[in-house]
């Protein structure tokens, strides 16, 4: 018995859970919604709140802790000499028993100290998977029975379950704004012990990027250089390449779709825009990678240009036609905020269509169009994998788009590949970039924002 056929079991009596309290208060009422304080639904839905709830709440918490509890208890089982081990070596020792337990590793190919070790975390997996169908399925029945015997055509049930769901909400919203809390905190925390070991005005004005840390103190480079630069000036770079190709593209599809288009073209042509907003940026990262950096080597070479396999200018082509769909899909509801009442008394004055597109319309929703762009700017400040398969990883300060450049996204992912220890200046420079591009993204969207607010304040 798996715990995915318990889930579905368990969304299944749910389900019936909701239908016999409809048909309860229904008949409680002798067919008669009026006779009821609530509509039907509410009391079904008040049934799935006391047998659902509660018992897929227990499943979640009981999978998230189960696999660790077993943990434990195996390792508890171990023999002295197991035991005695070193805390990495014991870490190892139950990663090869999980891997055999699991069927990554076949019990006949496992190492025979394993195998009974193995055979105990597979019995007490399944002890508690067992547990837990009888615990959900017995809180389950129970809820359902306790929440069926509490209908009556006067019971409130409306009340009920709007109360449970403004609870719901409340808790969806504390848990995403301590899950922003503690990503700051991270960040901060591991920053300040990068900065406690690199001076800050080296990292953020230092103007050579090597984080290599030697072992021996007579290699060369032994020191590491940790200046940030170049890191910045990439990225500042390949953004704004990204921003030149989005910005006038994304505009002019806003206008068309909003001023031009009839509504059937634009029913099929924004969608189809959008599009390009949902492909993952790693395909992009091929198309980039494969297409447009081969491109625009052969091109650049035609015109007797030097330019790099990897360039910014193909990483910022590609990555401006990503973020087209943010400037193109936020313009277009700006414009079509306007009020109708301008373009009228533009048309009544004898203005042209294109001229009170130029002269009305823009400089209206001017403020919002900036906002859209510092968003998308943000959104460009913060892509990895174009630049890391069109760009490469070269750290230079240069404002040729045809070189080869870097950005400070790529450089957190390749310092945190593989096994870390987070003790190590090299390991903690990618907190204190993720720090500096937090505060960076973060001064744009307070800045877009607050543009907002103004052009709300002044047109409403």
């Amino acid at each position: 018995m798996s715990t995915s056929l318990l889930f579905a079991v368990l969304l299944i009596l749910s389900l019936g859970g909701y239908l016999l309290g409809r048909r309860r208060a229904l008949g409680a009422a002798g067919g008669k919604i009026t006779g009821l304080h609530s509509l039907p639904t509410f009391y079904g839905w008040y049934v799935v709140i006391w047998c659902g709830l509660p018992s897929l709440l227990l499943f979640g918490l009981w999978v998230a802790a189960e696999d660790s509890i077993v943990r434990v208890l195996v390792q508890n089982a171990l023999p002295p000499e197991m035991l005695s081990l070193r805390a990495d070596q014991l870490s190892l020792l139950m990663s090869n028993v999980r891997n055999v337990a699991y069927g990554l590793v076949p019990m006949d190919h496992a190492d025979p100290q394993l195998r009974p070790i193995a055979e105990h975390y597979i019995i007490l997996h399944q002890i508690s998977t067992a547990a837990l169908w009888v615990v959900a399925l017995v809180l389950l029945i129970a809820g359902m029975l306790s929440g069926l015997r509490r209908i009556s055509p006067e019971f409130r049930a409306r009340n009920r379950v709007e109360q449970v769901a403004q609870w719901l909400l409340i808790t969806a919203s504390t848990l995403a704004v301590f899950t922003t809390i503690g990503i700051v905190l991270s960040l901060v925390f591991e920053a300040a012990r990068f900065f406690a070991k690199i001076n800050a005005l080296e990292f953020l004005f230092g103007l050579t990027w090597s984080p290599q840390m030697a072992i021996r103190v007579d290699q060369v480079g032994s020191s590491g250089a940790f200046g940030a630069v170049p890191l910045f000036a990439g990225t500042l770079l390949i953004a704004a390449i990204a921003m030149i190709v989005a910005v006038p593209v994304g505009l002019m599809s806003a206008v068309y779709m909003a001023e031009y288009a009839p509504q059937n073209l634009r029913a099929w042509v924004k969608p189809a825009l959008e599009v390009l907003a949902g492909i993952p940026t790693v395909v992009y990262g091929f198309f980039a990678a494969l297409t447009v950096a081969p491109f625009v080597q052969q091109a650049g070479s035609a015109l007797g240009l030097e330019v790099a396999s990897q360039s910014a200018l193909a990483a910022g082509l590609v990555m401006g036609i990503m973020i087209i769909p943010f400037v193109s899909s936020l313009s277009d509801d700006v414009i079509n905020a306007v009020p109708q009442s301008l373009r009228d008394g533009s048309y009544g004055l004898g203005a042209t269509q294109s001229e009170t597109i130029r002269k009305v319309i823009l400089p209206a929703a001017l403020p919002g169009i900036a906002a859209s762009v510092i968003l998308a700017f943000s959104r460009a400040l913060g892509e990895t994998m174009i630049v890391v398969m069109a760009a490469g990883l070269a750290a230079n300060i240069t404002a040729n788009p045809l070189a080869a450049v870097s950005t400070v996204t790529v450089h957190i992912a390749a310092l945190l590949v593989g096994d870390q220890e987070f003790d190590s200046p090299k390991t903690l420079a990618a907190f204190a970039l993720g720090l500096v591009l937090f505060i960076v993204t973060l001064a744009l969207n307070i800045i877009a924002l607050n543009i907002v607010k103004k052009y709300r304040e002044q047109y409403d």
